[in-house]
């Protein structure tokens, strides 16, 4: 899976949000998944988190502090 670049290019809103979005979702996934489908996505779960939040199949949201 490769990184959405085009969709990377496109996108509008603050990038940071969107940075950390697909890093927490990484992070999830890297920690949900067990190890066979973690095999099938080779160790790229940036990659997989950066398309999910991109093509909002995924939400996020900013928490007031």
């Amino acid at each position: 899976m490769i990184f959405p670049l085009k969709d990377l290019i496109e996108y509008d809103g603050n990038m940071y949000e969107i940075t950390i979005a697909a890093s927490r979702r990484a992070y999830q996934l890297s920690t949900l998944m067990d190890k066979d489908e973690k095999e099938d996505y080779d160790g790229k779960m940036v990659a997989l988190a950066a398309r999910e939040v991109f093509t909002k199949k995924v939400q996020f949201r900013l928490e007031a502090e």
